[in-house]
């Protein structure tokens, strides 16, 4: 759309005014970093859980059933309420939705200093931070990026992906040594903090849409800010049933509760017990999954780069294949000791661990144009609920059978169908019209 000559009668709202003349450097990639720097804020959350089980064990003599069931609700609502977040967000606004949902995970993550019963973490951890943090998972990123740019897409979805790797590699050292020498409640304090910290940015530098600023998103041409869009909660759901009548949408979501459960179901819950159970010392086999993060960062800002040059479906393909034959020779690489293969492992599968994000982003927007951002709320539903599932079967395992090792090899052949389902995604054709462009408001 080109620069608008409408009267200012026509309507009274800033969204038509026409645009500036762009600056040197884009105000989109100013919003991206702000977006970037909100993810890392909000990563202090997905950092804690996991070393809050030991210390309420100690403290409160709650069985690890019970604390387990608050961080399976966190991880639950974390999933489920992505989608109806970036309808909310079409409603009211990234920057309102972003703040209320960093005030969320503070004001849960405070209560939890003075709680006595295990409904109090259900509630303060399990409810209210997994309603904020569901609101700042990726259909954050997802609605920004589909806003802010046309061109250079993936490689912006790749860059905020990463941050929340980032923001982990950042807080967790900082978070273990806090509970190892002061206690739970000074990083229960923290993580609220810098939740805290980062409203400010958002509220003061982040833009919904590049109109409310008078220019055109980086790459594309100017548009005016479509008018809220009412009913965010019915809207949600009438995409997934939209999207439900379509085979992208359960091949995406198939492929991606694959990922799901082949990342933090399997490796991030299973690796640690499972290295220990061939001898590798605890600290050393979690020091492992932090050099994951390490990679991680960097393969997913390389993904973002590829999937601006090379067919999505394609990539995807390549990822999860490369991924199952990775975890097809993990059981022999299991050893007392880290050893060259172990840390090519590490390496290799620390390349690909959310590297599938940039290009299911990319077929979402290709097959649901301006409803992709909640279509991939969805998808990244299905991407929890799949991490869930494994998380209890790889478990659940280790008791029957005295070894992870039939989870690696079922997870491994749960990749190559992955891989063959990502080839199978269609191409959008004419018959929707869906991909032959992407709205510049989408």
């Amino acid at each position: 759309m080109t620069q608008t000559t409408e009267s200012p009668a026509a309507s009274g709202s800033a969204a038509v005014r026409p645009p500036h003349r762009t600056p040197r450097v884009h105000r989109a990639w100013f919003v991206a970093a702000v977006t970037f720097v909100t993810i890392i804020g909000a990563a202090a959350f997905a950092s804690l859980p996991g070393l809050l089980i030991e210390p309420l064990h100690g403290e409160f003599h709650w069985s690890r059933g019970a604390i387990g069931f608050a961080v399976s609700v966190n991880l639950a609502l974390y999933g489920l309420t992505a989608p109806f977040a970036a309808a909310l967000m079409d409603r009211f606004g990234i920057r309102r939705v972003v703040a209320v949902a960093l005030s969320v995970i503070a004001l849960g993550s405070l209560l939890t200093v003075g709680m006595t019963a295990t409904w109090q973490l259900v509630l303060y951890w399990g409810v209210l931070v997994g309603l904020g943090s569901g609101s700042m998972a990726l259909a954050f990123a997802a609605t920004v990026t589909n806003r802010w740019f046309v061109a250079r897409r993936g490689l912006v979805t790749g860059i905020l992906t990463a941050a929340g790797a980032s923001g982990q590699l950042i807080f967790l050292p900082l978070l273990s040594w806090l509970v190892e020498h002061h206690g739970w409640r000074p990083a229960a304090v923290t993580v609220a903090l810098a939740a805290l910290a980062v409203v400010p940015f958002v509220w003061l530098l982040l833009r919904d849409h590049p109109a409310d600023v008078g220019l055109a998103p980086y790459g594309g041409e100017y548009a005016q800010k479509p008018a809220p869009v009412t009913g965010a909660a019915r809207r949600a759901v009438t995409v997934l049933l939209k999207a439900a009548r379509t085979g992208p949408f359960w091949l995406l979501a198939g492929t991606f509760a694959i990922c799901g459960a082949s990342t933090n179901g399997l490796v991030k819950t299973h690796f640690v017990p499972a290295a220990h159970d061939h001898g590798m010392p605890v600290q050393a086999a979690a020091g492992l999954l932090a050099v994951i993060g390490v990679f991680d960062v960097v393969g997913t800002i390389a993904s973002g780069w590829f999937t601006d040059r090379f067919s999505p479906r394609r990539l995807l393909a390549v990822y999860y294949a490369l991924r199952g034959i990775s975890l097809l020779f993990l059981p022999m690489l299991l050893a007392p000791a880290v050893h060259p293969p172990m840390i090519f492992f590490i390496v290799f599968y620390g390349l690909d661990w959310v590297a599938t994000v940039p290009p299911t982003i990319a077929l979402c927007r290709e097959h649901y144009g301006e409803d992709s951002a909640i279509v991939f709320g969805w998808v990244l539903a299905s991407h929890q609920v799949g991490a869930a599932l494994i998380a209890f079967a790889g478990g659940l395992a280790r008791d029957v059978f005295g070894s992870y090792d039939v989870v690696w090899y079922a997870s491994g052949a749960l990749c190559a169908a992955a891989a063959l389902m990502a080839l199978v995604i269609r191409r959008p054709g004419a018959r929707t019209g869906d991909a032959a462009a992407v709205p510049a408001a989408a």
